[in-house]
């Protein structure tokens, strides 16, 4: 390889002043805290879409703009963006500490934290380096082939096939060679996760949950986390002591990857499993969504089951044991899927039952697990005409539902906290008070839709590559630190790396819900003679559990 031919040049103008300006703008603070390594890798790969973005702009400019400057006049514009560039690096890595101390504080977290501008510096410069050489060593080759193009077509022909090429092997290579390799490298590592047991986790002794005796469900095929959510159940000692009057033992019923062939045939066997254990015969029947690795928040079945003194019942099913935000990439239609074969399942064996004798059927997922339900309906209208309520937690910005009420919004009234139709179904919640905002009547069925204003999950969307947010418009919602700013690329890629720290966060912030299920749940679905007092009871007992 000619070393010289892949270094010669001096990084362009135009991808050096934005590389810089991304770079600075990616010290700013977005929706979550983030550590200083975190800060620097992504300083780096932030730089380098900037450069990219500018090396482009510049190419094209230079085809179309005839105006060549003089070599004093690009020489001044050199001192002017090296001096510049640096001022503007080294005020915006002074200031980042002190943006990553506010939001921690925002957020009722520790402020004393290690910062180390040098090393962030250092980090993002040896990254955005090695980048670099590898983008040149891409387009080495570009010009290679578009030299021997020449040889045989015209020149231009030549250039229009060879970038074309290029184009098409980078996206190959990315998409079927670097991001294949890694979810399915994920898969594998996910695959064996998924056969393991969390522990402490045994096979339950009691017929009234999914792999226990007498189940229609293999213990072993229930996967890790619906090991867990059928083992976990809350016994009737344990309600009993929070109620003060007996109580029963709660249903849960669970149906894994590799209990059946199909979502559909998992959702037939829900339902079958449904009927072994009396569930249909239970006061509140739950249909829950799952996150990638079948993960169920244990609030959401807990918190009903306290309610009801474990004369409750809920499902749900695996559809992959990837991790969420792979799930969401690669099998997002495997979810809605899902989502659609059990709850329409469920509820044809439902209204099988004489009106008078059904339970309450209502709905529950977070994240991912909202997205799958939310895609067994049309509308609102329709979620509200085939249930007695849901309550969805963290909601993905792709959910069809949340999207239609979202955008629908009243007039006047945030994204982060909207108002539909006065709220006469639906409303949203960051706090219990939440709850009760309009004022006005606020019919059954209900829907709730739990989202912190500073949930990456709730706000990542494409659409923040060229559109500022209607969320960091006008009055932020409780958590958004007020210095935090759009920029086109740049929060797009800040708002996607603050996902992977939604969870290290305070409860009421980020993905954390917890004990807020409690109110969400009270206003859905309360069982007569429930009150504030029980709420607050079991608020407490959650959020310490």
């Amino acid at each position: 390889m000619d070393t010289a031919r892949v270094v010669r040049r001096w990084p362009g103008f135009g991808g050096v002043l934005l590389g810089t300006l991304f770079a600075c703008a990616s010290l700013t603070p977005s929706l979550l805290p983030r550590t200083w390594t975190y800060q620097g890798v992504m300083t780096a790969v932030t730089a380098l879409i900037g450069y990219g973005v500018g090396a482009v702009i510049g190419a094209l400019g230079r085809a179309l703009i005839p105006y060549r400057p003089s070599e004093r006049m690009r020489r001044l514009a050199w001192q002017a963006l090296i001096g510049g560039g640096a001022a503007l690096s080294l005020v915006a890595l002074w200031y980042s500490h002190d943006w990553q101390r506010d939001l921690r504080a925002l957020m009722g977290m520790d402020t004393r934290i290690t910062w180390f501008s040098p090393l962030i510096l250092a980090v993002a410069v040896v990254l955005f380096a090695l980048g670099l050489l590898l983008a040149r060593l891409v387009r080495l080759g570009g010009r290679k082939l578009i030299g021997w193009l020449g040889r045989f077509v015209p020149v231009y022909v030549g250039r229009a096939i060879g970038v074309l090429l290029v184009a098409v092997l980078v996206a190959v290579f990315a998409d079927d060679v670097l991001f294949s390799a890694f979810v399915a490298r994920v898969s594998d590592v996910s695959s064996v996760a998924n056969q393991g047991t969390d522990p402490g986790v045994r096979r339950p002794a009691t017929s009234l949950v999914s792999g226990g005796p007498g189940s229609l469900v293999a213990w072993d095929t229930l996967g890790k986390e619906g090991r867990t959510f059928v083992a976990t159940a809350p016994t009737a000692a344990r309600l009993t002591a929070f109620s003060g009057h007996p109580a029963g033992e709660p249903i849960r019923v669970y149906v894994g990857l590799e209990a059946a062939p199909t979502p559909e045939a998992q959702a037939a066997l829900a339902v079958r499993e449904l009927e072994r254990t009396g569930a249909f015969r239970r006061p509140v029947l739950a249909v829950l969504g799952t996150t990638g690795t079948g993960w169920v928040d244990p609030s959401i079945p807990a918190a009903l089951e306290h309610m009801y003194d474990g004369r409750s019942a809920t499902v749900a099913v695996q559809y992959s044991y990837l991790p969420s935000w792979v799930s969401f990439m690669v099998d997002r239609e495997r979810a809605a899927r899902a989502g659609r074969a059990l709850f329409e399942a469920v509820r044809a064996r439902w209204t099988e039952l004489p009106a008078d004798g059904r339970p309450k059927l209502v709905l529950a997922g977070e994240s991912l697990g909202s997205y799958a339900l939310e895609n067994a309906f049309h509308d609102l209208g329709d979620l509200a005409a085939r249930t007695d309520g849901a309550v969805f937690v963290g909601p993905p910005n792709a959910n069809p539902i949340w999207r239609e009420v979202t955008v629908g919004r009243e007039p006047g009234s945030p994204v982060w906290r909207p108002v539909y139709e006065e709220g006469r179904t639906v409303r949203f919640a960051q706090t219990p008070g939440d709850l009760y905002r309009p004022p006005g009547p606020w019919a059954r069925p209900r829907v709730v839709y739990l989202q912190n204003a500073s949930d990456p999950v709730v706000w990542w969307t494409p659409a923040l590559i060229l559109r500022r947010p209607a969320w960091l418009e006008g009055e932020r919602g409780p958590g958004v630190n007020p210095q935090m700013n759009w920029f086109p690329l740049v929060t797009f890629w800040q708002v996607l790396v603050d996902m992977t720290s939604a969870l290290s966060v305070p409860p009421g912030h980020g993905h954390r819900y917890n004990a807020n299920v409690v109110d969400a749940w009270a206003a859905v679905a309360a069982p007569p003679g429930w009150d504030a007092a029980d709420n607050v009871r079991l608020r407490a007992l959650l959020s310490s559990s």
